[in-house]
């Protein structure tokens, strides 16, 4: 309704809305909404039978937080730390608070060192990743790369210019390094 400098009308009464709307107002009254069972405490109700789960048996050492006592009755087991990544977690779980930004920085530094890793052994076997198959690269370039992107409002679009960077970047630098050992190791084995 558009502004008038009349007085507006009186808004209708709860009783006029809850005719004319089927379900208005349940939840002005306890009694008439759906989740006030849910919402009493009744420890009957839940149909567990302990007070506190039985705790699964730790057979490799995990990282816990230095805030709690114990771990969690039930745990992940499918990754356990290893190598310099699981030393890296380790020591953020062991030395910092998870309330401090260097337990989450040291991390996610772990999560890093592992996916290096990750890259080197793959590189080592015979089927090594394939940056442009697994970027969806080629796909883009088969499904209008122009149309979608024009006139759009992609969330991708506004960090497109560092795709080939963030993608390839590592890469390039493998390859640097790489290069600059061989070079290294020639100079050495000349002298």
């Amino acid at each position: 309704m558009p502004y008038t400098a009349k007085k507006p009308l009186a808004p209708p009464s709860s009783p006029e809305l809850r005719a004319r709307i089927p379900g208005w107002g349940a939840d002005l009254d306890p009694a008439n909404r759906p989740s006030v069972p849910r919402e009493r405490y009744d420890p009957d109700v839940t149909g567990a039978h302990w007070d506190l789960p039985e705790q699964q048996p730790e057979t490799r050492p995990r990282e816990r937080s230095i805030e709690h006592q114990r771990l969690t009755p039930v745990f992940g087991t499918s990754t356990p730390p290893k190598g310099i990544s699981g030393a890296m977690r380790r020591y953020a779980y062991g030395r910092f608070s998870e309330a401090r930004a260097a337990h989450w920085l040291t991390l996610i530094a772990a999560d890093r060192v592992d996916a290096v890793g990750s890259h080197l052994r793959s590189s080592l076997t015979l089927h090594p990743d394939n940056p442009v198959t697994e970027t969806g690269v080629l796909s883009e370039w088969r499904h209008k790369p122009v149309s979608s992107r024009a006139g759009s409002r992609r969330a991708d679009l506004h960090h497109n210019w560092m795709d080939p960077f963030i993608v390839v970047g590592p890469w390039i630098a493998a390859a640097g390094i790489i290069w600059l050992a061989a070079r290294t190791l020639a100079r050495v084995g000349r002298r």
